[in-house]
């Protein structure tokens, strides 16, 4: 008995009962972060995808309201006010109204609403990635703004990938949350080339939030001032395209440029916003308005 004992127990060392049998190690689930595009890469795609909805519709209309406070941190009433704007795409001729107490309306207006311009930033829609103009202007009825590219795409013959030469180098990349935080620095021109931040989805790369650099123009009493300001741009999904819903401005330190206050602060907030398919044009025609004081829109 003995004998067969030591005879048979090598046959078990080589196959373990399968009740002693370990279990199976399960692989470790780890999640492989996927890499970002190059930075010059992914400011292409960015613009691109911005750019992807251009030009807009032909017509937008909406509410302006802006907020001003003073350097002591007081309501600016002289700088605070409420206008319904009616805005032609093509040219950025506007039709605007100030709106007071009530029902009642100012005089018809026009106005050429644009970013870096002596009067007040939109439309709504505006193209972010457009540099400022190379000297503002100081009449928005003396000039035209270049109409965007519009019109189906001529059929693709090749494929080629080229970023081209961008006025920004990109200083910066996080990942915030849901968010890719981009920030920019530009290669010349800092006063045209005015985007610094830039906050896009993470899985879309749809823009939500800029900030950038931009002026605020005050005519008065005192004279002409012009204070550098850094503008919070915060963007809405409407229309399916992103939309301005709001700026926030805050005044820069700047060497040699007139100082608005610490305290100082503008905000935009654009509502009532909507895409008729068509507007009189009489409404963007100024030599017509007198014509129109009993038909205006209110």
């Amino acid at each position: 008995m003995l004998a067969v004992f030591v005879a048979t127990e090598p046959s078990h060392a080589g196959n373990t009962p399968p009740w002693r049998t370990p279990a199976p190690k399960h692989p470790v689930a780890t999640a492989t972060p996927i890499p970002l595009p190059s930075p010059d890469r992914l400011l292409y795609l960015i613009r691109r995808q911005f750019r992807s909805h251009r030009p807009p519709p032909p017509y937008i209309t909406y509410t302006l309201v802006r907020k001003q406070t003073l350097d002591d941190g007081y309501p600016d009433l002289l700088n605070s006010y409420t206008y319904h704007i009616w805005v032609r795409d093509s040219d950025r001729a506007a039709l605007g109204r100030r709106v007071y107490r009530g029902s009642s309306r100012g005089t018809l207006e026009f106005l050429r609403p644009s970013f870096n311009e002596p009067w007040d930033p939109g439309p709504p829609a505006a193209d972010l990635f457009e540099p400022a103009p190379l000297h503002p202007h100081t009449n928005p009825r003396e000039f035209v703004p270049t109409p965007e590219p519009s019109g189906s795409l001529p059929p693709t013959i090749a494929s080629v990938t080229v970023l081209g030469e961008f006025d920004y180098r990109v200083t910066r990349i996080t990942n915030e949350g849901g968010q890719i935080h981009v920030s920019l620095l530009p290669r010349r021109d800092p006063d045209r080339n005015r985007l610094r931040e830039l906050y896009v989805d993470s899985k879309t790369l749809e823009l939500q939030k800029v900030v950038a650099t931009d002026k605020l123009y005050e005519t008065g009493d005192g004279g002409n001032h012009v204070y550098p300001m850094l503008f919070t741009v915060t963007l809405s999904w409407m229309h399916n395209m992103p939309i301005v819903t709001q700026i926030h401005g805050t005044p820069t330190y700047q060497a040699d440029s007139e100082y608005l206050g610490r305290d100082a602060t503008v905000d935009y907030d654009f509502s009532d916003i909507t895409f008729p398919d068509s507007l009189p044009q009489w409404y963007f025609d100024p030599r017509s308005y007198a014509d129109h004081a009993t038909d205006a829109p209110q």
